[in-house]
């Protein structure tokens, strides 16, 4: 299923999907890391933005 880029609100704020070069960029430098970090971050707790800022200490 492809990302609906018109539909953007909490839902698209609440994961993270790190093979879109968008929200890659947005996100790295929401968190203030590298891609490489956001990464194993995802893979290591899964998409969910409050679980990956947990993660990492923010």
């Amino acid at each position: 299923m492809s990302d609906d880029k018109t539909k953007r609100g909490a839902a698209d704020r609440d994961r993270i999907n790190v093979n879109e070069d968008y929200e890659l960029q947005y996100w790295t430098h929401a968190l203030g890391v590298s891609a490489d970090e956001l990464r194993a971050a995802v893979n290591a707790v899964g998409p969910s933005a409050a679980a990956v800022r947990k993660h990492l200490g923010k």
